[in-house]
């Protein structure tokens, strides 16, 4: 199968009804960082391209209602830019940051990040600590997914072949919490994410009031991990209780990736990137955010 037909469309509507006519043989392209790899592999193979670069009315990053949009078109370095994120929410543009090179980040977009479904992706992980939805959109309708249940499969996500990811959303933080992210890579520049942690939490009485971790590259897709967040959600903070949360993450990503090749060396790993992404989000909630 060739492509024989580009669309370039700036308005959400007309792509909508493009994916409604073409939505069999179609694929949405953004900055694309990750099609076009895709194309020259084969990995797709479309008829039609809809191009939604100059789609504007999702590309903005706005604050609506005590809550956070961000437009799926929007890029990585427009979010790094943007004045609309508070400074204790830090650990999202620090994830930003870390995507591939700044020509990558000038084109790839939050969206095309989170649609590929790549297990590595690096904005998922906090995006899945501050409890992100996604605003998804076809031509009759539109639906609200929690980013948690989005992902089905290394590389499948819970989007249809006529519907278009417009907004992620999510609650906009408070002064007394904080959102931290780590990442170990292979190597310093273009590093695909080996490990990734993002840490949301609310400081409260010298408490975790309120706890969210998210893990990247340690399964199929990003997930949440509950089993940490409920043992240290409503306790005084201590050296001991980092401690043993560490050691039970660490254990959680070790049964997790059982027989896998380097399960051994990320589930001890996986300590040490906790605990700094707990230390940044610590820092931002106490300050903050200054």
């Amino acid at each position: 199968m060739e492509i024989n037909k580009t669309f370039q469309e700036t308005e959400v509507e007309a792509v909508l009804s493009l994916l409604d006519q073409y939505q069999d043989n179609s694929k949405i392209i953004a900055g694309g960082t990750d099609i076009i790899i895709q194309l020259h592999q084969g990995r797709v193979n479309p008829e039609v391209l809809i191009d939604i670069s100059n789609l504007n009315e999702i590309k903005e990053i706005k604050q609506i209602e005590g809550r956070i949009l961000i437009g799926s078109a929007t890029t990585f370095t427009s979010l790094m830019k943007s004045q609309v994120i508070p400074k204790n929410l830090w650990g999202l543009i620090e994830a930003a940051s870390q995507v591939g090179s700044p020509q990558i980040r000038n084109a790839a977009t939050i969206g095309g990040n989170i649609c590929n479904g790549s297990p590595a992706a690096d904005i998922v992980p906090p995006l899945l600590a501050l409890n992100s939805q996604l605003v998804i959109a076809n031509k009759m309708t539109e639906r609200k997914v929690p980013l948690e249940t989005f992902f089905i499969d290394k590389g499948k996500v819970d989007l249809k072949n006529n519907e278009l990811l417009s907004y992620i959303e999510f609650e906009n933080i408070k002064e007394n919490q904080g959102l931290g992210f780590t990442k170990l890579g292979l190597r310093k520049a273009l590093a695909i994410s080996r490990i990734s942690v993002a840490v949301f939490l609310e400081m409260k009485d010298g408490c975790f009031n309120e706890i969210r971790i998210a893990t990247g590259s340690c399964g199929k897709f990003a997930i949440r991990e509950k089993e940490v967040e409920d043992f240290m959600r409503n306790k005084q903070v201590t050296d001991e209780l980092i401690e043993a949360g560490a050691n039970l993450y660490s254990n959680i990503i070790l049964k997790r990736l059982a027989g896998r090749h380097g399960s051994d060396y990320k589930s001890e790993a996986i300590k040490g990137i906790f605990k700094d992404g707990l230390g940044k989000a610590t820092h931002l909630a106490k300050k903050g955010g200054v």
